[in-house]
This record gives C-alpha cells, sequence and structure tokens, in this order.
C-alpha cells in the first residue's frame, strides 16, 4: 500500500481515538452520575415533604437516611426511595429532638459532597465548552468535506480531467456539426498556438454554449476535455455559491488561480445563469452574493491580470439572463448556437446510440428520422435506451421498429395507461381521434397523420400523432389556419355523430386559442394588419428576454384583437365541421378501426381513408 494512504489512515484513526477517549471521560465523570440520579429518582415514589419523614419513622417504616447537601435520600423498609427537598436539612438531629424522636434510633449519615460538588463544578464548565467545540468542528468539517481548516471554504471545487481522463471524443458528438467545428478550432488554438501567432491572432477568451436542453452543451464540453490534451477544469454554476459571504468570489478566484498555474488549459462553467445573471434585476439589490461572484468572474476573463492560454467555455438554455458585460467581445469571444437536430443530425445521432444495442435487420433508420422531428439528442437517446428495455422486458432478443415507435411515443406522451373506460367513453374517444385525423388527412397543407390511439398516456384519454413531414423554418398563413382546424376536429366530430359536447376537447380548444390569439397580435396575420399588438418585449442577443413592458393598446383596440381571435375560431370550426359531414362514413370506419384495434399506424390508417393527396407526403 502507498506509504501516504497508510500514514493519512492512521491519522485518522488516532484523531477518531482521541475524541473516543474525550467522549468517554465525559460520559463517565458526567454524563453518566446524572443519568444515575435520573433513574434513581424515576425509580422511586417521588419527593415527600419533611413532616411526612418524620410521621414516617415514628411509625417504623424507615430503614435507613442519607443525607445530602440539599436533599434527604429516605430508603424505606418496602425497599421503596423517596426524596426530601426540604430546604435545609443541615440540623437534620435537632429536628429530630423537636420532633421527639431520639437521634440514636435512627439510622442516618451525611453524604461526603466534597467530590461530587467539585465533580458538578467542573462539569458546568468544560462540558458546554466539549459540546460547542465538538458541535463547530463537526459543522467545520462537513462543509469543508476533509479540508483541514475555514479557509477551505473559498477554495475552488472544479473536477479537473487530464488528458485520458475523459472518454468522449469529438467522434461521440453529432447533430451540431457548426458548434463542434467550431470547438474543434478552440481545441487547436490551445495545442498548436505558434500556428496561429505567427500572423498575430490571439486565442480567444472564451466561447459560450447556448441553445435549448438536450442538443448536447455539455456533450460538447465533455469532447473537448477528451480532445484537449491540457488540463480541463469543470465546474457548475451552482457550486460557486454556498451560505458563508464572499465565498463565490473566492473560488473564483482559485479556479483561475489554477488554471493560469496549468495553462494552457480549460475552464467550463457549466449553467452559467446561475450565477451570470443580469445585474440590478435581482430581488436583492446590487450588491448580493451572487452578483459579487459574476463581478469577480468579470474581472478574472478580462481585467488588468493577464490571462493569456485560458480559455472559458460556458453552457446555458437561457442566454437571455446573462449579463451584457460577460458577453461583450474579450471576455465570451464566440457564441455557440445550437438547435435542434435536422433530419440528417438526427440519423448520425441515431447511429451513435445504436452502438452497443442489438438492432433488428427491419429497422428503416430514415423512418425513425422522420418520426423524430422535434427531438432533441438526449431525445434520441432516452428513446433508444427506452426501445432496449422495452425488448428485454418483452423477452426479445432485437429491437423491433415496433419498440422504437412505443419508445418514441413514450419520450413525448408517457407510458400506456390501463385505463378501465366504459363503452361510451370509449366511443366518444374513438370518435374524437378519429376526427382529428379525418380533418387533417382531407385538408391541404396539414402533414400525414403517423398514428391514432384510443390508449390513455400522460392527461390523455387518447392521441393522433402529426409529426411534421419535413424540418421547417417558416410556418404560412394558410398552414396555421388548417392547424387550427385540425385541433378543432375533435370537438367537431362530437357535435356531428352525439349532437353532444364534452370535456375532453378543452386542451385541443386552448391549443386553438392560443394559436390564433398569436396569429392576431405577434403574427400580424388578421385584418388589423401587419402590426405586433402584444406586450412589448425586450429584445437581447438571444431573443425574447424574460421581462417586458405593459401592452399599450387601447380598451377599444383589444376588443378588436378579441373579435378578430373569435372569427378565426369560428372560420376554422365551421370548415371542420363540414369536412367530417362530408366524411362520415370514413369517420365512422376509423372510430370501429380503433375499438377494435385500440391502435393504427400510418399505413392501417390510408388503407381506410386511401394515401394523402395533398401536402407533404
Amino acid at each position: 500500500m502507498d506509504p501516504k494512504k497508510i500514514k493519512k489512515q492512521f491519522q485518522f484513526k488516532l484523531k477518531l481515538n482521541v475524541w473516543t477517549i474525550v467522549l468517554g471521560i465525559v460520559v463517565i465523570f458526567f454524563v453518566l452520575p446524572l443519568i444515575i440520579t435520573g433513574v434513581q429518582m424515576a425509580a422511586g415514589s417521588g419527593n415527600v415533604d419533611i413532616s411526612q419523614v418524620l410521621t414516617d419513622i415514628k411509625g417504623g417504616k424507615v430503614d435507613k437516611i442519607l443525607i445530602e447537601s440539599d436533599k434527604l435520600v429516605v430508603n424505606y423498609k418496602d425497599g421503596t426511595t423517596k426524596f426530601s427537598t426540604k430546604e435545609s436539612v443541615e440540623g437534620f438531629s435537632q429536628i429530630l429532638k423537636d420532633s421527639g424522636i431520639d437521634p440514636s434510633t435512627v439510622k442516618y449519615s451525611v453524604a461526603d459532597q466534597s467530590i461530587s460538588k467539585s465533580f458538578g463544578d467542573i462539569a458546568g464548565v468544560v462540558l458546554p465548552l466539549l459540546l460547542m467545540a465538538g458541535f463547530f468542528y463537526f459543522i467545520l468539517r462537513s462543509q469543508s468535506k476533509g479540508a483541514q481548516d475555514i479557509f477551505s471554504f473559498g477554495r475552488s471545487r472544479a473536477k479537473v480531467f487530464a488528458k485520458g481522463r475523459q472518454n468522449i471524443t469529438f467522434a461521440d458528438v453529432a447533430g451540431v456539426d457548426d458548434a463542434k467545428k467550431e470547438l474543434e478550432e478552440l481545441v487547436d488554438f490551445l495545442k498548436n498556438p505558434a500556428k496561429y501567432r505567427r500572423i498575430g491572432a490571439r486565442t480567444p477568451k472564451g466561447a459560450l454554449l447556448v441553445g435549448p436542453a438536450g442538443v448536447g452543451k455539455t456533450l460538447l464540453a465533455k469532447a473537448v476535455a477528451g480532445e484537449a490534451g491540457v488540463p480541463f477544469f469543470s465546474m457548475a454554476g451552482s457550486e460557486f455559491m454556498e451560505m458563508l459571504v464572499g465565498v463565490g468570489a473566492s473560488r473564483v478566484r482559485d479556479l483561475f488561480g489554477q488554471a493560469k498555474a496549468a495553462a494552457p488549459s480549460i475552464i467550463f462553467i457549466d449553467e452559467i445563469d446561475a450565477i451570470g445573471r443580469q445585474r440590478g434585476r435581482g430581488m436583492m439589490g446590487g450588491h448580493d452574493e451572487r452578483e459579487q461572484t459574476l463581478n469577480q468572474i468579470l474581472v478574472e476573463m478580462d481585467g488588468f491580470t493577464p490571462n493569456d492560454n485560458v480559455v472559458v467555455l460556458a453552457a446555458t438554455n437561457r442566454g437571455d439572463l446573462l449579463d451584457p458585460a460577460l458577453l461583450r467581445p474579450g471576455r465570451f469571444d464566440r457564441r455557440v448556437m445550437l438547435d435542434m437536430p435536422d433530419k440528417e443530425g438526427r440519423l448520425a445521432i441515431l447511429h451513435i446510440h445504436a452502438r452497443g444495442k442489438k438492432i433488428g435487420r427491419g429497422i428503416d433508420w430514415a423512418r425513425v428520422a422522420d418520426r423524430t422531428v422535434g427531438f432533441s439528442g438526449a431525445d434520441i437517446e432516452n428513446m433508444l435506451n427506452e426501445a432496449a428495455i422495452g425488448a428485454a422486458r418483452n423477452n426479445k432478443n432485437e429491437i423491433t421498429m415496433d419498440d422504437i415507435e412505443e419508445a418514441a411515443t413514450k419520450v413525448k406522451l408517457g407510458p400506456a395507461k390501463k385505463r378501465l373506460q366504459s363503452e361510451e367513453d370509449k366511443n366518444i374517444t374513438a370518435y374524437h381521434e378519429a376526427g382529428h385525423a379525418i380533418v387533417t388527412h382531407f385538408l391541404k397543407h396539414t402533414d400525414p397523420v403517423h398514428r391514432i390511439s384510443i390508449v390513455a398516456r400522460g392527461m390523455s384519454l387518447g392521441h393522433t400523432l402529426i409529426p411534421p413531414a419535413a424540418d421547417r423554418t417558416h410556418e404560412t398563413k394558410s398552414r396555421l389556419l388548417e392547424q387550427i382546424t385540425a385541433m378543432l376536429g375533435g370537438r367537431a366530430a362530437e357535435e356531428v355523430v352525439f349532437k353532444e359536447m364534452t370535456s375532453g376537447a378543452s386542451n385541443d380548444i386552448a391549443q386553438a386559442t392560443k394559436l390564433a390569439r398569436a396569429m392576431v397580435i405577434e403574427f400580424g396575420m388578421s385584418d388589423l394588419g401587419p402590426i405586433n399588438l402584444g406586450p412589448d418585449m425586450g429584445l437581447g442577443d438571444f431573443g425574447q428576454l424574460e421581462w417586458y413592458d405593459t401592452p399599450t393598446n387601447s380598451p377599444a383596440f383589444m376588443e378588436k384583437i378579441d373579435i378578430e381571435v373569435k372569427r378565426i375560431l369560428d372560420s376554422s370550426y365551421k370548415a371542420a365541421v363540414k369536412l367530417i359531414k362530408e366524411k362520415r362514413k370514413l369517420l365512422g370506419k376509423i372510430s370501429d378501426a380503433l375499438i377494435e384495434k385500440e391502435t393504427l399506424d400510418r399505413d392501417d390508417f390510408e388503407k381506410i381513408v386511401g394515401k394523402k393527396e395533398n401536402g407533404v407526403q
């Protein structure tokens, strides 16, 4: 064994033995006597008045008496013990004479109080001190996690990854090719600085990774750690904060001090919005602990002290909250934007996460990529993992397309529930979902129906999946209006078939209303013209900020907005009802098939209604 480890173990055991001995002394000399006295008092019949004691002596009930400084311990012949708390018992012999009792006939003795009194005095002083010392010792030890003194509070707790300690490389990252190129160049800066200095280029001070959750920001940072070949210091934004004031700034100084000593090196701060939020907008004023920490980061990244060959990476999904001083050139020179992967990116991610899994030969990866529009890299990884778990649960030897389809639905909508439904509820749900599918299929600008099910998932009793057939950046007015019509197809089917309305359409109505209002007040897609009628939202480098000004529209104009929203919803609902009436027979066939099979995929659906003639195939 390593001699250093042996020495540390010996020191720990020595400390443990010392504290054990101290604790034993306290228990034996101070705590144990108190416990014994308490047990004696509990075993007795309680306190008794001195007059009662004298009466019992005359009656021959008392065996012997022990006189202590502040009480009499009376032992009765029946084995019980009682205590008298008379204020003064020093003249006990005189008390007996005054009561007509011959003192020589009573067995009594005076306890030697010198030793117990001294122990009591010592306990009153030493025991509180020992308890306080022990309390603070264990508090400091738990906070500093084994550090030797209180100054360890301000030390950085960053995890250091040397070359070879991180097995993730750029080959394990897909779907974010532009971002990967930016960071590959950053790594090359640190590996080959002379190549760039020859033409006068300086190393970028930092790169900020911004994007929604699950797109691969932290994975990219891990790949940088695996590729860099230089010390990599990783720390989360929340780890800078502590209960003591000034700890955050101290940890920032210590972190950058370590990185400069190991230069060239990389610092990675995950979830930097925890400490990098814009100053002056918090509830704590302008000098709270978080702002002190942020100020120290600003100084370390670009202050009077040179900071060459130390690159700072940071990741956040709330770039709109960050302080402008943190984003200026000279601090985070590069802002790397990550977004949801496109079809090619999803294909590459699927192939990466399929490694090590037993995949069946019949998997159409292109179809899976089409099915997963809007999935992040984390969603895709989770989908394949759930598919593997599902295949193993069903005792399969490999993952099939059905497993992947079920896993994709589970990731977005939750697991299937075996919820007991009455025949009436099941029939209504089937017609409701069939209404969505029929309206979607026969509209011109909508995407094909992928799956219909009346199996309950999450809070819904059924669902109709209509994933985008292609990655889109823009939405047209025609497509948005038809999306609203498709959302209202379920309510239209209920009215046409049952001449009734149910609460099952509440979420559809809410989504349709939200989209119609956005068309009016944000997109300018109404008769009110191309004007933004919503709140005046602040815009930053990363889009809409979290705060906004109160809308300035007059009450009369707000009424016009409501009229336009209602007009869009009414016309869309009428279109849905008209289409349901025209396709009433097909609606019944789809409903019957759903009641029989519970789930219809695209092929089953199109066998009944035919191929979609319009829209994207």
